[in-house]
Order: C-alpha cells, then structure tokens, then sequence
C-alpha cells in the first residue's frame, strides 16, 4: 500500500455524528475497485472509473487538508482570545471592585 494510501491520523473534534455514521476518506476511494465485466464488454471502463475516483480523491484531500487549516487557525484564535481574556480579568481585579 502506497503512503497516499495511508489512512490519515485521527485528529480529535468535529461535529456530532452517530456511531453508524463512517465518512468516505480519500484513502478509501482510492483503495475501492469494481468488479470487472464478463467476456462481451458490458459496463464501465475500469481506466475511467480509476481514473475519475484519483480525481475524487485529490479534491478530497484538499477539503480535508482546507478543512485542518481551518481547525489549526481557530485554535490558534480561541487561544488567543483566552489569553486575552486572563489578562483582562486579571486587570479588573487588579483594580478593585468597579461598577
């Protein structure tokens, strides 16, 4: 198995899903093969169907990679704003007990 193929490391968070949910991971569409046709030819091409499941994959993996980006910058963001927020309750009662 190549490493593009490798199952991605968990990343913790995420919205609610139920436990029967299983999102499809780009590693997933690219492992997925289809049964190839009988001797007179019926079906799909197997050359397009791989080649258009690379394509999914490729656009989800950036989904996946944008949406990691987002997570990675709103942490940074909430720390921010946590620490922002320590230092202003700490200049409150710093200064006494104002109305």
């Amino acid at each position: 198995m190549s490493a593009r193929n490798q199952r991605p490391a968990a990343e913790g968070g995420g919205t609610y899903r139920s436990s029967a949910y299983s999102p499809v991971l780009p590693w997933q569409v690219r492992e997925r093969r289809f049964k190839l046709v009988g001797l007179g030819r019926r079906g799909l091409e197997p050359a397009d169907v791989y080649s258009y499941l690379e394509r999914v994959a490729n656009d989800m993996a950036a989904v996946y990679a944008a949406l990691a980006a987002s997570r990675r910058e709103t942490a940074v963001i909430k720390d921010a704003l946590r620490r922002w927020q320590s230092e202003q309750a700490r200049a409150r009662t710093g200064r006494g007990p104002e109305a």
